[in-house]
């Protein structure tokens, strides 16, 4: 299968493009334990940011764009 957007990557390709570092990872799973979030929102949230850092022209996923996704994740967990 073809992929065209970081929406479509499978587990394994999200491991494989959407490497993250240990400060981010620690915010992420900061985050997961303060908001309950699911391993489904984990992957959800990992996508985001991957999609962040490319609309910046980044290579590497930084914490900053981390936080960021969360933020989106924690606003759409609100208007549920």
């Amino acid at each position: 299968m073809k992929i065209y957007c970081n929406a479509l990557m499978a587990a394994r390709q999200v491991r494989q493009f959407c490497r993250i570092d240990d400060t981010s990872q620690g915010l992420l799973r900061q985050a997961m334990e303060k908001l309950g979030l699911s391993a489904r929102a984990y992957t959800r949230i990992v996508k985001v940011s991957r999609t962040i850092a490319d609309l910046e022209g980044e290579e590497q996923i930084k914490s900053h764009h981390i936080a960021e996704a969360i933020q989106y994740r924690s606003l759409d967990r609100a208007l549920v």
